[in-house]
């Protein structure tokens, strides 16, 4: 009778699913995202194809500030970074997308690099301000280098291609990048049962003490942002290859803060909190649009307020949430599991 958490062997201390209610709720999970472009019509598979991409991004942004406690608001330009980069790739050189995708995110990780070197010398409030502005050099390269990038006419590019097969439908996208955001979470994962994650966590709580038992602050606070914006590139090229046109607006400090209020929500410094995070961020509009569609026969004008309805809706969530979760919405659900695997015994 299972009365407590306890590990009796190396193995269930490795373990990344440490309960049965764990194993068998990530498989249900799997089962579901097998099964959801069978059984769902298009625009539900659009939105899931959104939230794997906001995902990888919100993952990204959580090892930077979640784990390594280096708040940044220029996460949303590396993003435009990676799509760039996977269109003028693909356009240039004419190659398959498993190669233009890596070739993406190492481009986005050593621009992550060069903008992170702030960080060496300055924190906190300073290290914010430093990452917006680099936020603004981005896009200002991304308009105004029009030989490259088409500046405000944006760009195109051509859809990734398997065996000849063009993915162009959602459940053709949904089909390449719902799997890479999967494997993309379970790094980042695994990545802070490492030390290198451990030293992240380190760095967060006291960079000074950090050091003093022998963490690299230098090599691992570029190592943070490398990765992060990795993970950038990463979701902005299959960003790319989910819209196929880009522009520079598309990844203007809007986007940098609508993820900053995911992570805050979905709960920074938990696997699962880009997840949720990032189901907040696409399903809120969409709800919103519905009751504003409810109510347009009472006010045909409601509409034109969607835009700042979702700005407030995002900032009212986020007061509420610091001040009554402010381990946002992975703790809820971590509490229920740990509820389930302790039941009939729980306190």
């Amino acid at each position: 009778m299972l009365i407590g958490n306890y590990k009796a062997s190396y193995a269930a201390d490795e373990s990344i699913f440490g309960s049965w209610p764990m194993r068998y709720g990530f498989a249900a999970m799997v089962v579901v995202l097998a099964v959801l472009p069978f059984a769902a019509n298009s625009f539900i598979v659009f939105l899931a194809v959104q939230v794997a991409i906001y995902t990888v991004a919100i993952t990204g942004l959580n090892i930077l500030t979640g784990y390594t406690g280096l708040i940044s608001l220029g996460h949303g330009a590396l993003v435009g970074v990676g799509a760039y980069a996977t269109a003028i790739f693909g356009n240039w050189l004419g190659v398959p997308f498993w190669v233009v995708i890596p070739m993406a995110v190492v481009t986005t990780a050593v621009i992550g690099l060069g903008f992170g070197l702030p960080s060496l010398r300055i924190r906190g409030l300073y290290l914010t301000i430093a990452t917006l502005a680099a936020s603004f050099i981005i896009i200002f390269v991304i308009e105004h280098w029009k030989s490259v990038t088409n500046g405000d006419s944006g760009i195109t590019l051509a859809p990734a291609s398997v065996f000849g097969i063009d993915l162009v439908s959602d459940a053709q996208k949904y089909a390449l990048i719902v799997p890479i955001a999967v494997l993309a979470v379970l790094f980042a994962q695994n990545l802070f049962r490492t030390r290198v994650g451990r030293a992240f966590i380190a760095i967060r709580d006291s960079d000074y003490s950090a050091e003093i038992i022998g963490v690299g602050l230098t090599r691992y606070k570029l190592l943070a942002f490398a990765l992060g914006s990795a993970y950038a590139g990463l979701a902005g090229s299959l960003w790319a290859y989910n819209f196929l046109a880009l522009l520079p607006t598309q990844f203007e400090l809007q986007l940098s803060i609508v993820f900053l209020a995911a992570l805050v929500v979905g709960g920074s410094a938990r696997t699962l909190g880009p997840v949720f995070g990032a189901i907040f961020v696409i399903l809120i509009p969409e709800f919103l649009k519905w009751v504003f569609g409810f109510l347009t026969p009472f006010s045909p004008t409601i509409v034109e307020y969607t835009a700042p309805a979702n700005t407030i809706a995002y900032g009212l969530l986020i007061i509420v949430f610091m001040i009554f979760e402010p381990m946002g919405l992975a703790a809820i659900w971590t509490r229920f599991w740990r509820y389930l695997n302790l039941w009939p015994f729980s306190p």
